[in-house]
């Protein structure tokens, strides 16, 4: 049971680059050659998404349009929803800027790697998952900065004005387009090699958090944030995980969805991606006081949490299917930081 529980690989590795960060945070033109470096990463990033999205995994998806119409309902109707009705605890409990990253969390696209290894485990529809979880990613790359500017405008955060939507286009969209279209010529070579090239995705969030962190540190991000202000970013963050768990689950079964359409809906409903997350606060809070640093801390929490959870309930849902080898594989073998 404890071993359900423990933190995973990767999610080390980030806490490792928060204590670097705290402890030796880059400054001035070392700041600027990291931020450099991360632009870089993250157009490399988004076009290697592009390339490993098979055409025909599209077309042949695309028949189960409730089940992705649901998903998408669950990513960007029902969490923004859930983050406005939890605003007035969030004032009270959280600091100013966790709240925006609770906020910033609810207007997220799914997560990909992570959505299809736990439907596979639960013995769900894969397909259908890779289809709904690539959807949510592609869509959200539009769709994430205006939610922003809708949930966050009161904060003095402009994430939906043309600027912001035109820099995630052109940092975001743009590489996954041509990743896409280079995949005709790249697409075996990344097909063969892509637990090397999740790596990039690891790489890239960890140069984020350490600049993110960096910067916030040096406005004082340790000494603005109470440590009970983090358990009650915990505490928020479980909740929503919880809510929209359960709403999945329930509301797939009462719109008739048969079992294994069922756990690809709960699975990819109910998470939110890190490795689309982290790059787009670096472009839509660019400038914000304070740095990205407590802004992002929110989301690091939400996706420790998703992945322990979902963990145990994708072994749940094999265990009832009567599947115990597909229940005991390590899940770490088929994640990736998303």
């Amino acid at each position: 049971m404890l071993r359900r529980f423990r933190p995973d690989n990767f999610t080390l590795t980030l806490l490792v680059t928060v204590l670097i960060a705290s402890l030796w945070p880059c400054r001035n033109d070392a700041a600027r050659v990291f931020d450099h470096l991360t632009h870089a990463a993250i157009a490399l990033l988004f076009f290697l998404h592009g390339a490993k999205l098979p055409r025909a995994a599209i077309m042949q998806g695309m028949a189960h349009w409730r089940l992705h119409l649901t998903v998408l309902a669950s990513t960007f109707v029902l969490f923004p929803l859930l983050g406005l009705a939890l605003q007035p605890f969030g004032h009270a409990l959280l600091t100013p800027q966790l709240l925006l990253g609770v906020l910033f969390v609810c207007t997220l696209p799914s997560t990909v790697q992570s959505s299809i290894a736990f439907t596979s485990i639960a013995g769900g529809n894969v397909s259908a998952a890779v289809v709904s979880a690539s959807m949510s990613n592609l869509i959200g790359i539009v769709l994430t900065p205006l939610l922003v500017g809708l949930l966050l405008a009161q904060h003095g955060i402009a994430g939906g004005s043309p600027r912001a939507v035109l820099d995630i286009v052109r940092q975001l969209l743009l590489p996954f387009v041509l990743g896409h279209l280079a995949r005709r010529w790249i697409g075996g070579l990344v097909d063969r090699h892509r637990p090397s090239l999740g790596m990039v995705d690891r790489g890239t969030i960890l140069l984020v958090v350490y600049s993110a962190f960096s910067a916030a540190l040096v406005a004082g991000l340790w000494r603005n944030t109470p440590p009970l202000a983090l358990l009650a970013t915990l505490a928020v963050d479980g909740l929503l995980l919880a809510l929209v768990m359960l709403a999945t689950s329930w509301g797939s079964r009462w719109l008739g969805f048969a079992r294994e359409d069922r756990i690809a809906i709960v699975f990819c409903g109910s998470k939110k991606s890190m490795a689309s997350g982290i790059p787009m606060a670096k472009i839509l809070f660019a400038g914000v006081p304070g740095g990205l640093g407590a802004l992002v801390l929110p989301l690091m929490i939400f996706h420790q949490l998703q992945l322990m959870v979902c963990t145990v309930v994708a072994r749940r849902y094999a265990e009832n299917a009567a599947a115990p080898a597909m229940a005991s594989a390590p899940v770490e073998d088929v994640l990736e930081a998303d």
